[in-house]
């Protein structure tokens, strides 16, 4: 009997290995999978059958026996019929959790390589035609539409050029690049070949941070067993240690070539001077992912999904306190109550939703009262969020906005590469105010130094020249007065993003910042 198991990292946490091996002990073929994405049914075994494969889950070693009986009560039926699949658009993870992820048999019996051959049949102009008329945008930051950037480098003259996918997937909550990875990385490779067929780039390489050992050894053996259809391209997966700057995309390339991640300034860009000083096409996991769906299933299909100017699916990751945590691939335009309440059962919990943050640690967080926002680039944007890299973080109403806040600037302050004042001294003071306002929020001896005062500015004094106005309000408004500073003056969106989710606290939930609260001062 031939059985499916998850080799997923999420899969392997939660006890897959030990699954697997129990199947394989009873006598069956274990056919060691990616994720189908909903991990409250994980470790999920499927058994092939005359009625097709037969879903199990979640299910434990000793559950082998009873699955093989078809006895135990964990049965789920075909897991495409569950109603958390049946109305995913699934075009980037059609295969996730199907087929053995460096099966090429597999992988070409279920449609793959159909896009690299139809690419390879055309000029490279007519591809990146097929991209612009897809309406493909990136899919790891600010939705930049993928077409005008091959473009760009399929016109730059100098030679050589090259393709970088941007795997260092570090937002909290995010796990979509890792799946991929692990579960169909010969769509990621295809998508990159045929990116490099179309700007004319000999070799690629592969950014995965070190955290994502399984996403490494995978796309490795991948790599080794397709090379002979990429060829002339080539690949190779560099690894990253783990800063989170080296998920903008010109600190990856100083990463690459093994100098210390720092943001570059712009111009140039990366397409005309990227890795090495030459035109580089660097674009995230899944928006190379799509490209093989474009090439063979054509542009209109793929444009005909989505909303507005956000055409296609959109992997999105939900995590946190949700009730059915996993990836949920759909056309943009769905509501983000649809996928909070619907799609993710609310909050594990059980308790009311209060917030979510979306797009990371540099996302905006909505309240239930916002949850009519489409998910689209242009809706977010005006809303004051982001979509990024489309992670959904889910709270109850036990959370503390004020110090998600804090956590906001404590994250930008660490991960800051320190190479422009704004975001490196900036998160730093953010830290400091946060402190305050906590401090007087909760009736303790405020954090406030005298030598404050010249940071500060003559505005915040309210009694005497060595004392600091620590009220909530004036430290309220010497945190937005940081934020607008560190929003249009910082280098990168590392320090320009950190705002959002700072502001959105703010502007949505005011009484977690004890403006009426009394304040204690005390000088530290």
């Amino acid at each position: 009997m031939k059985v499916y198991v998850s080799r997923d990292m999420a899969s392997v946490a939660l006890g897959a290995d030990d699954v697997a091996r129990a199947f394989a002990d009873a006598g069956c073929d274990v056919v060691r999978t990616g994720s189908r994405g909903l991990f409250s049914i994980e470790p999920l075994v499927e058994v092939e059958t005359d009625e097709g494969r037969i879903g199990y889950g979640p299910v434990t070693p000793v559950d082998a026996a009873a699955v093989l009986a078809r006895t135990h009560p964990a049965r789920l039926g075909p897991v495409e019929q569950l109603p958390f699949f049946a109305a995913q658009q699934r075009f980037t993870f059609a295969r996730c959790g199907i087929i053995d992820p460096l099966s090429l048999a597999e992988y070409g019996a279920h449609g793959g390589w159909q896009g690299l051959e139809t690419a390879r049949a055309q000029s490279p102009q007519a591809v990146v035609d097929a991209v612009k008329a897809s309406g493909l945008r990136g899919r790891g930051g600010a939705g930049f539409p993928t077409g005008i950037k091959w473009q760009t480098v399929l016109d730059a003259s100098a030679s050589p050029k090259y393709i970088v996918c941007n795997a260092d997937e570090g937002d909290s909550g995010t796990f979509a690049d890792r799946m991929l990875m692990e579960g169909d990385p010969f769509c990621l490779i295809e998508g990159m070949a045929i990116a490099a067929h179309a700007v004319g780039a000999a070799h690629g390489y592969i950014y995965i941070r070190s955290e994502y050992p399984f996403a490494i050894r995978t796309m490795r053996a991948a790599i080794e067993a397709s090379a002979h259809l990429v060829a002339p391209f080539t690949l190779e997966v560099r690894e990253g240690a783990g800063a989170y700057v080296c998920g903008e995309e010109t600190a990856l390339l100083d990463s690459i070539e093994g100098k210390r991640g720092q943001v570059r300034a712009k111009p140039p860009l990366p397409a005309l001077k990227g890795l090495f000083g030459q035109p580089t096409v660097i674009n995230n996991v899944l928006s190379l992912a799509a490209v093989p769906f474009i090439l063979a299933d054509g542009a209109d299909a793929y444009a005909a999904v989505g909303f507005g100017r956000s055409r296609g699916t959109m992997p999105v990751q939900l995590a946190g306190n949700v009730k059915h945590g996993g990836l949920y691939e759909i056309g943009f335009g769905i509501t983000l109550g649809e996928l909070v309440n619907d799609i993710g059962g609310g909050t594990a919990s059980g308790r009311p939703v209060r917030a979510v943050q979306v797009g990371g640690p540099l996302g905006a967080y909505f309240p239930p009262s916002m949850f009519h926002l489409p998910f689209d680039y242009e809706a977010f944007a005006q809303a004051g969020g982001l979509i990024g890299h489309a992670g959904i973080t889910v709270f109850d109403d036990s959370v503390d906005m004020a110090h998600m806040a804090r956590f906001a600037m404590e994250f930008c302050a660490v991960e800051s590469c320190g190479k422009c004042t704004p975001c490196r001294i900036g998160s730093t003071r953010g830290v400091e105010i946060m402190d305050r306002i906590i401090d007087a929020r909760d009736g303790a001896p405020v954090r406030a130094k005298a030598a404050d005062g010249g940071y500060l500015g003559k505005a915040l004094y309210s009694r005497a020249p060595d004392r600091v106005d620590v009220s909530p309000d004036a430290q309220t408004a010497l945190l937005r007065d940081l934020a607008d500073t560190m929003k249009y003056g910082s280098l990168c969106a590392l320090g320009g993003f950190t705002p959002y989710p700072v502001l959105s606290a703010l502007d949505h939930f005011p009484e977690d910042f004890g403006a009426s609260a009394p304040v204690k001062e005390a000088a530290e």
